[in-house]
């Protein structure tokens, strides 16, 4: 049983870390991960994950609901609808910007106060935002908001860290059902409070919220010693080596790059399409495609655990196949009318529910690679993620007007197929590996006396020390004999 902390800043002993684990780096503390010295099936109870879930949505949702109230922000303050959008636009670059300066503290401040602190911030953010007299004010609020709205990111690594090898995919998909709730009821919330209350309404009603739930914070995250003392500058370059030195992390961006790519196409050209003249019906039908997409949070938590039975990699391929198949449906859409819609609704919901399933696998995946580094290998992870998605939207826009809704399809569909040839080449290097490792048989390790100077027959060069005398091993024609 693990010893529970003697105050509620005092990080558990490490007397209970497991014997298999890493001994720390001279840059990592004793108590080096968040898993090392508090067992995840004790500290991650059900509720906890699901309020940790519930947090995930409520903040990401910040930098989403904007993009629903330009139009009333360009009444409000009389100004055109573009310069009203540099608000929602500064959201997203400010959220992009918290990824890679901010994630990386969750290997190095304590979780619980980096947490609290950033949620409060995000608060305070919102409340500067509803009181913003014009659009400049405006923009520098919502760039803070979306920077100190990385607190999901942080989450996720730390909930992983806790929730051990076995239960890791299934409380990543936990957390990822209430983040993609976030994303997707954000515009609902954003255009029913504006039109009701006007725009300044959401603004305030999310800072609310954001500074009731900061003290919460403070109080249930679970107490966690950092990963690392490294400073600050270094902690922002290891993202990129961990890239560079992790070929799991590059595959992983690479899926989720893709996928969010082709996912951001279809939600910007499915806007242009519903609103304009082959469908007629303005933003509240936008609106519903939103809702009805919630549904696929629900499937995160179930694809979770398939990934913690059946590995990642199994997982990813037939996410990629899910993405074709939406693409298909989608191309439907083309129809017009009841039938159109109802290809639209249901290729969205089958594209979420692919997309965000993907996201469970990728995530799995890298937060298995170093367990001192989870925060930096999620901030190399997002970055090219969001990076994808933004290239998505805009080509989406772009593909939607030259070529029309069947070439957002076809976007759509090739940003699959990225997928499917990268799983590809993977198996089959894998299978190359173990053809090269059989091509003979290796006979089994067989300890010999060796030299050393190590006490207690200490290993030294591939040997077992048990004495003094040394014997070289016996070549493979000897074992053969002897078998």
């Amino acid at each position: 049983m693990p010893v529970p902390p003697s105050s509620p800043d005092t990080p558990s002993s490490p007397d209970t870390r497991s014997s298999r684990d890493v001994p720390p780096s001279p840059d990592t503390p004793p108590l080096a991960d968040a898993s090392a010295g508090v067992s995840g099936e004790v500290v991650l109870g059900r509720r906890l994950i699901w309020f940790l879930a519930v947090t995930c949505g409520v903040t990401v949702a910040n930098i989403y609901f904007p993009q629903a109230l330009i139009p009333l922000i360009a009444e409000g303050l009389r100004v055109p609808d573009g310069t009203a959008a540099l608000a929602a636009t500064a959201a997203q670059l400010g959220y992009a910007a918290g990824m890679f300066l901010l994630v990386p503290l969750g290997d190095r401040v304590p979780h619980r106060r980096l947490i609290a602190v950033l949620t409060a911030l995000t608060g305070a953010g919102l409340l500067a935002a509803g009181l913003a007299p014009d659009v400049p004010v405006l923009v520098a609020a919502g760039a803070l908001v979306g920077a100190t709205t990385s607190v999901p990111q942080i989450i996720l690594p730390m909930a992983a860290g806790l929730a051990g090898e076995r239960r890791r995919g299934a409380v990543t998909g936990t957390l990822l059902s209430g983040l993609l709730g976030g994303i997707l009821l954000a515009r609902a919330f954003g255009g029913v409070a504006g039109a009701q209350l006007g725009w300044r309404a959401p603004y305030l009603i999310a800072a609310v919220l954001a500074l009731l739930l900061a003290p919460v914070l403070a109080v249930v995250v679970p107490v966690t010693a950092p990963a690392s003392r490294q400073r600050y500058p270094r902690l922002l370059g290891e993202a990129v080596l961990l890239l560079r030195r992790e070929p799991d992390l590059r595959r992983s961006c690479l899926y989720q790059a893709a996928m969010f790519g082709g996912f951001s196409a279809a939600w910007t050209a499915v806007a242009l399409l519903v609103s304009g003249p082959r469908y007629g019906l303005g933003a509240q039908a936008v609106g519903l495609v939103a809702l009805v997409g919630a549904a696929s949070m629900a499937c995160t938590p179930v694809v979770g655990r398939v990934v913690d039975r059946a590995g990642p990699d199994a997982v990813s391929p037939v996410c990629a196949l899910a993405v074709t198949a939406a693409a298909a449906v989608l191309a439907g859409g083309s129809a017009g009318g009841a039938a159109g819609m109802a290809a639209l609704v249901a290729g969205m919901l089958l594209l979420d529910a692919a997309v965000q399933s993907g996201q469970v696998a990728n995530q799995a995946r890298i937060f298995a690679l170093a367990p001192g580094a989870r925060a930096r290998l999620n901030t190399a992870y997002m970055t090219c993620s969001f990076l994808g998605g933004s290239a998505g939207s805009w080509l989406g826009a772009a593909v939607y007007g030259r070529f029309g809704w069947t070439g957002v399809c076809g976007l759509v569909a090739s940003s699959a197929a990225v997928v499917a040839v990268a799983a590809a080449r993977h198996v089959r290097r894998g299978r190359r590996g173990r053809r090269g490792s059989a091509g003979g048989p290796v006979p089994p390790p067989v300890p010999f006396p060796a030299r050393s100077s190590a006490p207690g027959g200490a290993p030294v060069g591939g040997a077992t020390v048990t004495g003094d005398s040394e014997e070289p091993p016996a070549d493979r024609r000897d074992l053969r004999r002897r078998r």
